[in-house]
């Protein structure tokens, strides 16, 4: 076997290991990644499954980053197109809110699901799971200041107020979805989200977005 053979092949073997991991921690969890269940379903041995990684937490911390590059090129990179400010939001959050609603085979979106399972453990994964989430808020709050100095929003705007709510809207939809099964919640995170971007006078307000003072 050539060296250029045996890499592709290690490789080929790892990326197999984090889908199947993947798929599990969707639905048990991260903790609940197990080498010997990984090993049943792989059909490979214990050793095998963890020689890719060298122990359960670098598995762990594999399976976050896959878990993180799928949100960016399922959220992110697909509102790309739309103009800079509140329509990109809008899409963003649009597909993120898609994404919790179908899944893709992984039982909603698992980044807020690991933000709930990790948020009282203290270690590299809860670390590694802060700073997914910090750099989806630099995301939104980058938006939010383009919509402001675009005229958008009010110059009055308190962008780090509004990327919280927004969150918090997405957050409680993802819950809604994959905890009460509410085949409503998308649609009311949709309105919530315009509702906070817009305000309550629609597009031709003057106070869209504009935080009271008291």
């Amino acid at each position: 076997m050539s060296p250029r053979k045996s890499v592709a092949e290690t490789a080929a073997t790892r990326g197999r290991i984090i889908e199947s991991a993947l798929t599990l921690a969707s639905a048990e969890g991260l903790e609940g990644l197990t080498i010997g269940r990984l090993a049943t379903d792989l059909k490979m041995s214990k050793a095998g499954v963890i020689g890719h990684f060298g122990n359960r937490e670098a598995l762990q911390l594999a399976v976050l980053d896959a878990a993180v590059e799928r949100f960016r090129m399922r959220v992110p990179a697909r509102a790309v197109g739309a103009r800079p400010g509140t329509e990109r939001l809008t899409r963003a959050f649009d597909e993120w809110i898609d994404y919790m609603a179908e899944g893709e085979g992984h039982g909603g979106c698992f980044l807020a699901s690991a933000a709930s399972e990790f948020d009282g453990r203290p270690g590299p994964v809860r670390d590694a799971v802060l700073d997914a989430l910090a750099a989806w808020s630099a995301y939104v709050a980058t938006e939010l200041i383009t919509a402001v100095e675009g005229h958008e929003l009010s110059p009055r705007t308190d962008v780090d107020q509004l990327t919280f709510e927004l969150n918090g809207v997405a957050l409680a939809a993802n819950q809604s979805i994959q905890l009460h099964r509410d085949p409503k919640a998308p649609a009311r995170a949709r309105r919530a989200i315009a509702r906070i971007l817009l305000g309550p006078l629609g597009p031709s307000s003057t106070h869209k977005g504009e935080i009271s003072a008291q």
